[in-house]
């Protein structure tokens, strides 16, 4: 399935293929996701839940939700709480993410 991963150390955003949670895990780092909705239509951010205790260098923040620091996944959902292809553009996800210094 299509995603994006948020890189915010390199301020950068890239497409990329998830199959499962565990890929999801392994483009973040770590095991303990924490996920935020980013819009109606399933689209979800995965996030590691102790993100700032573990110091991850840089930050970034998706539209006025909470910011995120280290790595962060978008990906699509579906209601019963499937993976499914992002719905999101990825011009519309960069217009729609600040990186913190």
């Amino acid at each position: 399935m299509q995603a994006f991963l948020i890189s915010p150390d390199v301020q950068r955003i890239e497409a990329i293929d998830i199959a499962t949670r565990e890929d999801i895990v392994a483009q973040i780092g770590y095991d303990t996701l924490e996920s935020d909705a980013i819009g109606d239509d399933g689209d979800t951010l995965y996030f590691d839940e102790e993100c700032f205790l573990r110091g991850a260098s840089g930050r970034f923040q998706i539209d006025s939700l909470i910011p995120v620091s280290g790595k962060g996944v978008v990906i699509g959902g579906d209601n019963t709480g499937a993976l499914a292809d992002v719905r999101l553009g990825i011009n519309e996800l960069r217009a729609r993410t600040k990186f913190i210094d």
